[in-house]
């Protein structure tokens, strides 16, 4: 029992984070190299994903694996890129940090999967590329696609010329 939850409940409850967290931070990805930003999956990306790497701490172990290390880099990956969008409001050099920031912790996420995939399933250690190969393509496309989403990413501000400023009393 951890918190509550049998094993197997947590197990669940942290793949299905996992996998929100992945699907979300897909499309947030996508987003970000259209320059577009949906506030709301923006949060369940975040949330979600900062959930799978509290989770992942949860599960008993005798030793420090590729999860827990992976888990912590989220965390620390997580911070300023939370602070980023929801202090400085993406303000200057912190747009940039942001786009680095998720793109980094989507890859983070998607390279536990990948470990996962490859240690339950004998059919993807058959036909995929061996592991490291696969590891090493995954990380190439995210450099590539982190690059892309810091450079193109330029959400619009809705405009202020709308809003009146009350005169001042003469």
């Amino acid at each position: 029992m951890v918190l509550g939850m049998s094993l197997s409940t947590l197990t669940t409850m942290h793949v299905v984070l996992s996998l929100i967290g992945i699907a979300s931070g897909a499309l947030v990805l996508r987003d970000m190299l259209r320059s577009r930003q949906a506030a709301g999956l923006t949060a369940v990306f975040l949330l979600t994903t900062l959930a799978t790497s509290v989770t992942g701490f949860l599960f008993p172990s005798t030793r420090v694996g590729l999860g827990h290390v992976t888990g912590g880099l989220s965390l620390v990956v997580l911070l300023p890129t939370l602070m980023a969008l929801y202090q400085y409001r993406l303000a200057g050099p912190w747009r940039s940090l942001y786009a680095a920031g998720a793109t980094a912790a989507l890859y983070l996420n998607v390279l536990i999967g990948v470990a996962q995939a490859f240690a339950k399933s004998a059919t993807l250690q058959a036909l995929a590329p061996p592991y490291m190969v696969t590891q090493l393509m995954v990380l190439a496309i995210f450099v590539v696609l982190g690059f892309l989403a810091v450079r193109r990413f330029r959400p619009c501000r809705p405009a202020l010329t709308h809003i009146r400023l009350p005169s001042a009393p003469v």
